[in-house]
C-alpha cells in the first residue's frame, strides 16, 4: 500500500493543487478496524502489534494514534462492532420468533453463524485477541455474554408450557457455555472446525 502520508504531484504545470491520497479521518479509523480484524484472522496469528498494524496499512504507528488513543481503543471499536451486531441479531429473533425453546435456538445459531462469518471476531468473543491487552476488554467480552445469557433465560422463561426460573437459569449458562466452547474450537483448530458443525442436533440434545 502507498504511503498515504504524502500528496501526489501535480502531473502539469497548469496543476497547481495536488491530490490527496490520505483519506478522511473516518474512512481511516475503519481501515483500521478492518485490518486489526483480518489480522485476527490469521490461523495461529500470533498478539497483534501495533507495528504490524501499521505495517500492514502502510503507515507509521504514529499515524495509528491519531485516530485511537491507544490500541485497547482499538479492540474497543471491534467489540462495539461485535455487541452491536450480536444485540441486532437477538433483536430479529425476538421480533420474529414467539419464546421459547425455539427461539433460544435460533438466537444461539445466528450468534454462531456471525462468528463463524467473521472469524477475527471470534476471537474477541472468547477474549483469545485480548490476552494481555488492558483487563476492561475482557469484562466488556463478559458483560456480552452475560447479556446474551439473560436473554436466553427470559426466552426459555416465556415458553409455553412454562419453563420454572431454574430451569431457565440451568439451560441459558449451559447455552452459554456450548456457545463459548465451540467458538474457542473454531479458533483453535484453524477455523477449520466450523461453530455451525452438527448444531441443530447438539442443540435438540440440550433444548
Amino acid at each position: 500500500m502507498a504511503d498515504t502520508e504524502h500528496l501526489t504531484a501535480p502531473s502539469s504545470d497548469d496543476e497547481a493543487t495536488p491530490v490527496r491520497k490520505r483519506p478522511r479521518p473516518g474512512e481511516r479509523r475503519l481501515q483500521i478496524l478492518q485490518t486489526l480484524a483480518a489480522l485476527l484472522e490469521q490461523p495461529g496469528a500470533e498478539r497483534v502489534t501495533t507495528a504490524s498494524l501499521a505495517a500492514k496499512i502502510g503507515v507509521s504507528e504514529a499515524a495509528l494514534y491519531r485516530h485511537f488513543a491507544s490500541k485497547a481503543q482499538m479492540f474497543e471499536g471491534l467489540i462495539d462492532f461485535v455487541d452491536q451486531s450480536v444485540m441486532g441479531l437477538i433483536r430479529q429473533v425476538t421480533d420474529r420468533e414467539p419464546a421459547g425453546p425455539v427461539q433460544a435456538s435460533r438466537i444461539v445459531a445466528l450468534l454462531l453463524q456471525f462468528a463463524e462469518k467473521n472469524p477475527g471476531m471470534s476471537r474477541v468473543m472468547i477474549g483469545d485477541a485480548l490476552v494481555l491487552e488492558h483487563e476492561r476488554l475482557q469484562e466488556r467480552i463478559n458483560l456480552l455474554f452475560d447479556k446474551i445469557e439473560a436473554q436466553l433465560r427470559q426466552s426459555l422463561k416465556g415458553a409455553e408450557p412454562a419453563v420454572s426460573a431454574s430451569d431457565a437459569q440451568l439451560i441459558a449458562s449451559v447455552l452459554v457455555a456450548f456457545m463459548q466452547g465451540r467458538l474457542q474450537r473454531f479458533a483453535r483448530s484453524g477455523f477449520k472446525r466450523l461453530p455451525s458443525e452438527h448444531l441443530q442436533a447438539a442443540l435438540a440434545r440440550v433444548l
